[in-house]
């Protein structure tokens, strides 16, 4: 192969010195990816840093605390007491009508309304009071039998037992026509004494209450069966409440419940839970219970809220404050207060809860001093064997880990706080 005219000649000497450098290129470069290959990633050194940190973080250590430094740092104790664990239940309710007093007003005729008593909404009334009059062809031709029944006896008064008896049965078969639908006895008897015929006969209120529905007009033509007033009697109500799931077996029939208004303030009425519904509301957890409540000076009103409180009975158990209780995800701490000062983690086992206090079924004895306040605190020196990391060294933060070794004193932290560590 010949040399191109255009490259440049090179000479023995340089051509050897291309190669060499050719070479140590290569070496060098084996040598890095060698290195790059072979290496320990520093990600996997980071990852045992922080796996060995969460293992320390995982072992909690007694803590020493004099009562100095507790005072100044808020940390407080309280005892392990022995008792009931009953709680309040406080959730909100409605009012609304007692549905066992609350009447549908229809006729059992058909007709046209001649005139209203009660015409408007909202207006109390009472038991046998005239509601309206009504002009009914039926209620017509009913009268008319019961005058002609009427007549008939007074015809027959001498004559066989038999006569008597049938016009008797007549007279009576045409007062219950007029009773069953619904006629007043008393309009009955002032048509056979007048002995006319009346075109528009009278109808009462069936209860007492207050008319809280009105559907009918003057002149209205009505059929049987059609509703024309509601009437409720609001002399007791109902009080409807959601109760969240945990709480619903506290709601028993029969227990006493005290009930608060907003639109009634400085004010409690008190009923009973006189009924549990049997379902659960799938999307909210809750289950719906019914109060009953005296309401004789009508003061509470359908729609309006309340706020229902009842004690829920509990075992008798051990209790500490909630705040004494650490949850740490996968176990829960309190410390201790020993004889000697020494403030020892200790797992426990929780039971019920209140809204003060937590019931504890393994891991404490009655009469123990349990850290109350402060105990997250506590549980970072515990971890980190250090004044909570860089606040070690602030004035009334010289929390000290147990002191180890045969000369030191566990009974008493050394004095000094921060000094005392540096000096060492």
């Amino acid at each position: 192969m010949t040399d191109s005219p255009f490259e440049p000649v090179l000479g023995p000497s340089r051509k050897r010195l291309l190669r060499i450098s050719l070479l140590v290129a290569a070496l060098v470069a084996t040598a890095a990816v060698t290195y790059f290959l072979t290496r320990k990633p520093a990600g996997s050194a980071a990852a045992g840093h922080a796996d060995h940190a969460t293992a320390a973080a995982d072992g909690a250590q007694p803590v020493m605390l004099s009562a100095q430094d507790a005072g100044r740092i808020g940390v407080t104790f309280a005892e392990v007491t022995v008792g009931s664990m009953a709680r309040e239940v406080r959730t909100v309710a409605q009012v609304s009508y007692d549905e066992t007093r609350v009447a549908t007003v229809a006729l059992k005729v058909d007709g046209w309304v001649e005139q209203l008593f009660v015409n408007i909404t909202g207006q109390p009334v009472r038991k046998g009071e005239p509601l309206l009059e009504l002009y009914s062809p039926m209620l017509v031709s009913a009268q008319q039998d019961l005058l002609i029944a009427h007549r008939l006896v007074t015809d027959v008064a001498a004559g066989t037992p038999s006569a008597r008896g049938g016009a008797d049965e007549l007279l009576q078969a045409a007062r219950r026509r007029l009773t069953y639908w619904d006629v007043p006895s008393d309009a009955i008897a002032a048509i056979e004494q007048g002995g006319q015929v009346r075109k528009a006969v009278g109808f009462v209120a069936p209860v007492n209450g207050i008319v809280v529905e009105k559907l009918v007009l003057v002149g209205q033509r009505i059929m049987a069966g059609e509703p024309l007033y509601k009437i409720a009697d609001l002399s007791r109500v109902w009080l409807e409440g959601e109760v969240f799931e945990p709480d619903l077996p506290a709601a028993r029939l029969g227990l006493e419940v005290m009930a608060e208004f907003p639109a009634l303030p400085g004010t409690q009425r008190a009923g009973r839970i006189t009924y549990v519904y049997p379902t659960l509301n799938p999307e909210t957890r809750t289950g719906r219970i019914r109060v009953e409540l005296p309401n004789n000076d009508l003061a509470l009103k359908p729609g309006m809220y309340a706020t229902i409180r009842f004690r829920a009975a509990g075992r008798t158990g051990l209790s500490v404050p909630r705040s004494a209780v650490l949850a740490t995800g996968e176990r829960n701490l309190v410390f201790v207060k020993d004889t000697d000062g020494m403030l020892t983690p200790r797992d426990v086992t929780l039971g019920a809860m209140t809204d003060d206090r937590i019931e504890i079924l393994t891991g404490l004895a009655a009469g123990e001093q349990v850290v109350s306040s402060g105990t997250f605190l506590l549980d970072a020196e515990s971890n980190l064997g250090a004044a909570l990391g860089g606040m070690g060294n602030m004035p009334g933060m010289d929390l000290k880990a147990p002191t180890k070794g045969p000369a030191s004193d566990s009974s008493a932290p050394p004095k000094g706080g921060a000094d005392a560590h540096s000096n060492h």
